[in-house]
Parts: C-alpha cells; sequence; structure tokens
C-alpha cells in the first residue's frame, strides 16, 4: 500500500513559491504525521524535501518508536529518497543519522559520477527507467529486497505528482490550514507534467474528515476504475 501525507493552504499549496519548506501547520497536524509514520514500513521524499539540515524522516521519539513495536513493525521505518537524477546532495543531514537504513531511486539518465558519491553515504542506491523513475518497478523492487508493504510518501509535489499519474497512490491523508500562499509557481501536492484530459484524472473518494482548531484533517481512498 502507498500512501501520503500533506499539510496544505486554503488555496492549495504546500510550500513557499522558492521551494524551501517551512513548517506552518499546527502541531497536532505534526503529530498526526508522526503517528503516520509509526504505521508505514518506509517513508519516501524527494531530493529537494530530505536536504534541509535537521530532515531525518525517522520514527521520532520513544512514544513512536514503541507504537512501531506494537504493531509488529521493526523500530526504526526505512528511509527513501527518490530523485530522477540523483541530484540530492551526498552531505545532507539526513546521511549523517544512521539510526535506519537510507535507500536512494534512481533513473538510468543518473551521471554515475553522481551515483558513485551516493553509493558512500547511502545503504543502497537503485536505478529504474530510463530517463525518469519507474515507480511501479521501483516498488515491485522494495517490497522484493526490503520487504516495504507500507509505504509513506511525504513529498515533494513533483514526486507525489509522478506517483498520482502512475495511479500508485491508494489513500492520502491531507491537512487543510487557514492559510493562503499564492504564487502561480508555488508548490502543490501534484505538481509536475500533470494530465492533460478530464478522463485521465485521478479519482479519489472521502472517507474521513474531522475539524481540529482552525484545520481540517481529511482522508482520501483511491477510486478503483472499472
Amino acid at each position: 500500500m502507498v500512501f501520503s501525507n500533506f499539510a496544505m493552504t486554503a488555496d492549495g499549496k504546500i510550500a513557499f513559491a522558492s521551494d524551501h519548506f517551512v513548517p506552518f501547520s499546527s502541531a497536532k497536524d505534526r503529530e498526526h504525521m508522526m503517528v503516520l509514520r509509526a504505521t508505514a514500513d518506509a517513508v519516501l521524499s524527494g531530493a529537494r524535501t530530505v536536504e534541509p539540515e535537521g530532515v531525518k524522516l525517522g520514527p521520532g521519539g520513544a512514544r513512536y518508536r514503541r507504537l512501531r513495536q506494537r504493531r509488529g513493525l521493526r523500530e526504526y521505518n526505512l528511509r527513501i529518497i527518490a530523485s530522477g537524477a540523483a541530484s540530492v546532495d551526498p552531505d545532507a543531514d539526513i546521511f549523517k543519522h544512521r539510526f535506519s537504513p537510507i535507500i536512494v531511486l534512481t533513473s538510468h539518465r543518473a551521471p554515475q559520477k553522481r551515483l558513485a558519491a551516493l553509493k558512500k553515504v547511502a545503504d543502497d542506491v537503485a536505478a529504474f527507467g530510463a530517463n525518469k523513475i519507474d515507480f511501479k518497478a521501483a516498488f515491485r523492487w522494495l517490497r522484493r529486497k526490503w520487504n516495504v508493504r507500507r509505504l509513506l510518501c511525504e513529498g515533494g509535489g513533483e514526486l507525489h505528482g509522478a506517483l498520482v499519474e502512475a495511479d500508485l497512490v491508494d489513500e492520502l491523508h491531507l491537512t487543510i490550514c487557514p492559510k493562503i500562499f499564492g504564487g502561480q509557481n508555488t508548490p502543490t501536492l501534484a505538481d509536475g507534467d500533470g494530465l492533460a484530459r478530464l478522463a485521465d484524472a485521478r479519482q479519489f473518494q472521502l472517507k474521513s474528515l474531522k475539524h481540529v482548531g482552525d484545520e481540517i484533517f481529511t482522508v482520501w481512498q483511491r477510486s478503483r476504475r472499472e
């Protein structure tokens, strides 16, 4: 199962126009993020999402690690970085925290020099697809080699857009926050090429909705095609 989690402004943005992410949701939403991580075998993010200092993609404190163990999961989740060009910085802070394996997914267009640098800091580097990542093949490999059955995507917009386009997102957890960022080029939860026809749109059904303070917590389930 692939599920995703995003905080989104009222105008549909997930970060500022500079693509620099600053947390803008409530403490309740950040707690919700950690609870979701406690249900996942692995957490997936894009290169730009994991590069800021302090980003570790880990399970958090002892409370959340105990939740994982009670569910029969490893104490620490796997951490997966997706970058079609292998452009993630090998000096990023995430590589300095070795509590669980870090896997880099890339494509065959990634330069050998970048791959060599990442292989020194990541636990596994694997390429799928010629010019962009073939996520269907990558996820089959993750299941087979790393036993990933529940995969949580936390962004960014281009990565998540590629997963939606590939029809791989089973469930979307979306927190709507009372802010407006604006901007024509401000990231959304499904960037990238996008779809050209309404008939190709991915359909989701509202599974649950909860109003907490000034935020709305929603869960959307993918509608299967006939």
